[in-house]
């Protein structure tokens, strides 16, 4: 977590910085200085692509050595750089001269070779849907570059592309400043929108860095665009929303602002895709702002990718939280009495009262990962993790069946998907903890052995089952659940009901022999039995009923 987050915030550092410079030369040393430190690279370097659009050219480096290499000019579709130049996609390889996927060529690799470089990493310099260039990250060694490593550099190059794009902006405006007078009004409010954009760039980005969450950004970015902000997540699920009623974006409208890197028009609103390079995390839409002049349009493609950093570093923090959590949950089940009150402890740390009741769940999902269970699936526990390769809930309940029926139902629904939720419990302390785990397993493998997938329940709820697969079997509980009125009513009526129904089982469930082994009238039998329908419903003699009637009478005369 440590690193993930520094990571970030050596880029949101970085960001700011380059907001800030004006000059094109230093923006391009510095944005090539800032990526080498950044992945702690050996070299990096920046190429440009040239007005034709058929090569990209070396512009800047930064620990190169080869005046051959410093030269290079690629063409499109040539090597790495030229692939990432052609297609607008991050590329990857530890090893360049062993990797097939590119065109190699003698003039690229003379100069790679004279260079020393062995592994490169380059990720598109991209305004909207143009690649004006590719920003390059290189050892002399193999390194096997990370997807994260990849996520950073390709939005570090998005916030690039902008300090590049803004340095080239306000050059051409001091060159017209310069040549025609009589353009200083538009000269002066172009800059005046240039020098908001970058203060409302610079504001958000030291709300990301004072630890501010996603409802404190969005509200940043709809207090200075003068709209309302509705922030989702990558499913659609509504992450903040200020000043506006809830939204659904168009998906078609999110695809198009994905693919071109620029805010889309929805209706009265605006759509801007929230992107990490390539990766997308979410969606950003405006409302009330039916006309977005392009300042503005700028500024709020800018907030989405302060969003896109904002969410990464939530995601960094929130893997790490679910590391310690899942850490905890394994030592918890597999040796909850070595240090018990350190279980307790650490639990306290992530807000989980150990000594305090709690159910026991076990989720098996068919059709998704375990991982998007666990994610769906925290919201409606105090503890997740997986286990074993099970999920596991800590859950606060007096009723284990009733909450594992529900939770059932509510992921199925949520993941579109069937999913069987056993339980056990309410236990406190970690041993108790350990064991209802134990049971909650024992119920779900009966649950799935019996082919009751969707369904949640707790032993207690499988009846007989329940009572073979149970470490402590309640037999009279179990008589009572299942014949507690007829008991009742013999016990207050001085009756034989009980007896007459183990008669009527003995016999075959015939009425003639059941009056034989009772020496009563037929028509006594079928008085007594319609009296125990009333009592027990008329599905009692349902064969799975009738089973588990049975059983609790033979279990009912043994211990009489």
């Amino acid at each position: 977590m440590d690193s993930a987050a520094h990571a970030l915030r050596q880029l949101l550092d970085t960001a700011r910085d380059l907001a800030r410079l004006r000059d094109p030369d230093a923006v391009l040393r510095s944005i090539v200085h800032r990526a080498r430190m950044l992945l702690g690279a050996d070299v990096s370097y920046l190429s440009l692509n040239d007005s034709t659009g058929s090569q990209t050219y070396m512009r800047v480096t930064d620990g190169c050595t080869s005046a051959l290499f410093q030269r290079l000019h690629i063409g499109m579709g040539e090597g790495l750089g030229g692939l990432v130049a052609q297609t607008a996609m991050p590329y990857a390889s530890a090893d360049y001269f062993a990797d097939e996927r590119f065109n190699h060529t003698d003039v690229i690799d003379t100069a790679v070779t004279e260079e020393g470089l062995t592994s490169i990493l380059g990720v598109p310099l991209s305004l909207g849907s143009t690649v004006i260039g590719v920003l390059y990250a290189a050892d002399r060694s193999s390194r096997e570059f990370s997807p994260e490593e990849v996520a950073l550099l390709s939005s570090f190059a998005d916030h690039a592309a902008i300090a590049i794009d803004n340095a080239n902006l306000l050059e051409k405006t001091q060159r017209t400043l310069a040549e025609l007078n009589t353009a200083n009004d538009m000269i002066r409010a172009h800059n005046e929108a240039m020098q908001r954009a970058e203060e409302a760039h610079d504001l958000l980005t030291d709300l990301v860095l004072r630890g501010e969450d996603v409802p404190e950004v969005a509200a940043a970015v709809g207090e200075v665009l003068g709209g309302g902000i509705v922030l989702h997540d990558l499913h659609g699920g509504e992450l903040a929303r200020v000043g506006t009623d809830p939204i659904t974006p168009d998906a078609g409208a999110i695809a198009t602002s994905r693919s071109s890197g620029r805010a889309i028009r929805d209706g009265d609103d605006w759509v801007c895709a929230v992107l990490a390079g390539r990766e997308p995390l979410g969606s950003l839409v405006l409302t009330g702002r039916a006309d977005l002049a392009d300042a503005d349009r700028r500024l709020f493609e800018r907030a989405g990718m302060v969003t896109a950093l904002l969410l990464l570093l939530r995601r960094s923090v929130a893997q790490a939280e679910d590391q310690v959590r899942g850490e905890l949950l394994t030592d918890l089940l597999t040796a909850p009495n070595r240090n018990p009150s350190a279980l307790v402890v650490r639990g306290h740390r992530l807000g989980v009262d150990l000594a305090a009741p709690h159910a026991v769940l076990i989720a098996h999902p068919d059709g998704v990962s375990r991982g998007r269970l666990a994610v769906a699936a925290s919201d409606h526990a105090e503890l997740v993790g997986v286990h074993a390769e099970q999920v596991v809930l800590l859950a606060e309940g007096q009723d284990p069946g009733q909450l594992a029926d529900k939770l059932a139902r509510l992921l199925g629904e949520r993941l579109g998907c069937t999913v069987t939720v056993g339980a056990a419990g309410p236990a406190a302390g970690p041993a108790a903890l350990a064991a209802a785990h134990a049971e909650a397993a024992r119920c779900l493998r009966a649950l799935l052995a019996l082919g009751w997938h969707g369904r949640g329940e707790a032993l207690a709820g499988l009846g007989f089952v329940g009572l073979l697969l149970g470490d402590e079997a309640d037999l009279p509980g179990y008589v009572r659940a299942t014949l507690g009125p007829v008991l009742d009513y013999d016990r207050r009526r001085g009756t034989a009901l009980v007896h007459t129904l183990r008669a009527y089982f003995e016999s075959g469930c015939q009425l003639t022999r059941t009056k034989d082994i009772l020496h009563v009238h037929v028509n006594t039998v079928v008085q007594r039995l319609e009296r125990v329908s009333s009592l027990l419903g008329d599905d009692w003699q349902c064969p799975d009923r009738a089973l588990e009637i049975q059983l609790a009478l033979r279990l009912h005369q043994l211990r009489s």
